[in-house]
């Protein structure tokens, strides 16, 4: 018998040789092609084990979107639900340093990449763990790019959640058309802006983008909407400040003396106007906080250090709107505890 390789015929009287062991790159061919099956089967299984996926874009950059993200994502947290924040911002990802989990290292387990675990349980994976220098820029072509989007999404073990929060560099661009084409199951987009009318205009781009990729609007969110001072005087007395552009703000103390006012330092109006004109829902505005700066430096979120203060309670009504429209559009409803 000979020892030579097995041949086949051809059909045509002639035979050629094949090679029982298959070549090194057939062998890294066949791996490549096998990962990316699982991956392809645990994208699916995403629609089954998250209910809820939420984008939150901006039409530019600048108005808090990765902030609000995290707020969002912590309220619905705080509530008791397990949620994921995803932070798609490949070149500026700044969310683990919001919440103090920048020098977190991750786990890698069959083939899959466990979250970091954040305030309340919070489930979070970004670009920044992934970066050995963080003062090195990310310069990758758009392939690169959308592979590491893929992988973000198919390669992460979530497990189960009530919501998925999902946070993109400013514009619409190719992040968020990636992850519509292959995160299954998306509620649909929160979009983040600022109270100056021209805001209108960045926020217009957003929602017809979502419109186009036919992904639904849940709503606006109007952030740095007033910054509110507080102070003491006379019971019973007006406390009169000069405001933004020279105009005169009123305010009556309480019986106890103390009174509060609100100044527009960014104007007002531009997110519900913006909502009203683009006919979307107005989910409810934020305020111009400070400790929101701080809270992002020190990486504790506002509303983990103050859970109860003004932002977070902003936060909480906004929530509330998000997941009532979801009740309203989903037979499976995201209940608040």
């Amino acid at each position: 018998m000979s020892d030579s390789p097995i041949s086949e015929h051809n059909g045509q009287g002639s035979t050629k040789s094949q090679d029982q062991n298959p070549s090194n790159e057939q062998k890294t061919q066949m791996e490549q092609a096998y990962r990316e099956l699982q991956r392809k089967m645990r994208i699916a299984k995403l629609g089954e084990d998250i209910k809820h996926k939420i984008l939150v874009l901006s039409g530019k950059g600048g108005v808090g979107k990765s902030t609000v993200a995290t707020g969002l994502a912590i309220s619905l947290a705080k509530k008791g639900m397990k949620v994921g924040l995803m932070d798609i911002d490949i070149t500026g990802p700044n969310v683990p340093k919001m919440l103090g989990l920048d020098k977190t290292d991750l786990t890698v387990e069959n083939g899959q990449i466990f979250p970091a675990i954040g305030p309340y349980g919070l489930k979070v994976i970004s670009m920044a763990f992934l970066i050995e220098d963080p003062d090195k820029p990310v310069i990758w072509r758009g392939p690169i790019k959308l592979g590491a989007i893929q992988q973000f999404i198919g390669d992460v073990a979530w497990g189960k959640l009530d919501a998925l929060i999902v946070d993109f560099p400013p514009g619409t661009s190719d992040e968020p058309l990636t992850v519509s084409q292959h995160l299954p199951g998306i509620d649909g987009v929160v979009i983040v802006t600022t109270p100056q009318e021209v805001a209108l205009l960045d926020s217009r781009k957003s929602i017809n983008f979502a419109k186009t990729i036919s992904v639904p609007v849940i709503g606006v969110v109007e952030n740095m909407s007033g910054y509110s001072i507080k102070g003491k005087g006379e019971p019973n007395s007006l406390v009169s400040l000069i405001g933004p552009e020279g105009v005169p703000i009123e305010s009556k103390c309480d019986e106890e003396g103390n009174w509060s006012m609100t100044l527009d330092l960014f104007k007002k109006g531009g997110g519900r106007l913006a909502a009203n004109e683009l006919e979307v829902p107005y989910l409810g505005s934020l305020p111009f906080d400070p400790g929101i700066v701080r809270g992002g430096d020190d990486g504790v979120h506002r509303i983990v250090a103050e859970p109860e203060g003004e932002t977070a309670i902003a936060f909480d009504y906004i929530v509330n709107n998000i997941t009532n429209s979801l009740d309203e559009d989903s037979s499976t409803t995201l209940k608040i505890i």
